[in-house]
């Protein structure tokens, strides 16, 4: 199977990228910083993190990162990103093709695609009201309820998992002098999140409490001196998460922090009803930390009380947290559980089987 996966950076993450890539001249070079980095690994086909040579990975909205293929082919002139990546796929003869970036590649450019390419497959966890995934041939997700909104519209959608970064058992088998750690957004629009974290950050009087959050714009101006002054309240965070709150991080420097964590405190947005699962309770899990999480329908292998905890209200949250903190020499058996789990259970090699059967059926 000649294998395309076709990704995209998060914004926050370009920065990183830029700083990881300085000295990196080539397409080659630019693209291996990322993947040495693990930042989306778990999405990431076996084929493409062992390197194989029928697999060819590429981050399609990474201006410089494509244009640096471009250049190197001898193609002329500014082509767009579109035409960039359809140059890439049909110099590779693609004859799968599996995007991770569909809102930015959707139908539209499925229909454009060579020839040679006789599957697509993209990932969408996420509902997306305006666009138009029915030319793939599958949309692929880990959350029933936004796969059942995505068959409404005409697609077929089929469930699929995140997969055990093998680089995650490097770490965590040290010291865990964080007590808690929070990575993600905080939003005000996202209530119970936004309520569990103000909860939880109160514990940070007695207890290593660490929330690296990606902040908007806004909300970076409504908590300067300068946004004192400005009518920007509903841009900042609560002082006690404001206080604790630092940067978000991303790839090994995620791992390396949840390694250095004993729980990891995860709270889903409103996109998923009751559906659980997302990728952070992997990465949680994964490099051994306890995740605590809300309560919900789990993946297998995700059980509360016995590889994980769960919480039903923000008030709930604190509550397991500081007992967990209390009695963790006991508790960390459950941490230690899970982490045997997912790496059992959403192994790379199951996670390209289930990619590979999924293409042969669709």
């Amino acid at each position: 199977m000649r294998l395309f996966q076709n990704s995209g950076l998060y914004p926050s993450y370009l920065a990183r990228v830029n700083q990881l890539a300085a000295e990196a001249s080539s397409f080659e070079a630019r693209r291996r910083a990322f993947l040495d980095d693990r930042f989306g690994a778990l999405h990431f086909l076996k084929p493409v993190l062992d390197g194989a040579s029928e697999a060819f990975f590429t981050n399609g909205d990474d201006e410089i990162l494509q244009r640096r293929w471009a250049r190197e082919q001898g193609i002329a002139g500014k082509p767009t990103l579109e035409a960039i990546l359809l140059a890439q796929i049909e110099h590779h003869r693609t004859e799968v093709f599996y995007n991770m970036d569909p809102v930015r590649y959707p139908g539209a450019f499925v229909r454009k695609l060579p020839g040679t390419v006789r599957q697509t497959l993209c990932w969408r966890a996420a509902p997306s009201r305006n666009a138009d995934l029915a030319a793939y041939g599958a949309v692929l997700g880990n959350f029933p309820s936004i796969l059942e909104s995505w068959r409404s519209k005409g697609c077929r959608a089929e469930l699929f998992f995140p997969a055990h970064d093998p680089v995650m058992d490097e770490y965590g088998h040290g010291d865990r002098p964080i007590d808690v750690l929070f990575v993600g957004g905080y939003s005000r629009h996202h209530s119970a999140r936004a309520k569990t974290l103000e909860q939880v950050a109160s514990l940070a009087g007695s207890r290593r409490i660490v929330y690296c959050l990606d902040a908007s714009r806004l909300t970076k101006l409504a908590e300067s001196v300068v946004g004192a002054w400005l009518p920007l309240q509903k841009h900042r965070r609560p002082d006690a998460i404001a206080n604790i709150a630092k940067p978000p991080v991303f790839g090994r420097q995620l791992y390396e922090l949840i390694g250095s964590s004993k729980i990891v405190l995860n709270g889903a947005i409103d996109l998923a009803g009751t559906d659980r699962g997302n990728m952070r309770c992997f990465e949680a899990m994964g490099c051994g930390a306890l995740l605590v999480s809300d309560a919900g329908g789990y993946p297998d292998g995700m059980q509360p009380g016995g590889t994980i905890e769960t919480y039903d209200s923000p008030e709930q949250a604190t509550e397991i947290i500081s007992n967990c903190l209390q009695h963790w020499p006991e508790v960390a058996e459950i941490a230690r559980r899970g982490r045997r789990r997912v790496s059992q259970a959403y192994s790379k090699a199951s996670q390209w089987k289930h990619f590979a059967d999924l293409v042969a059926r669709i």
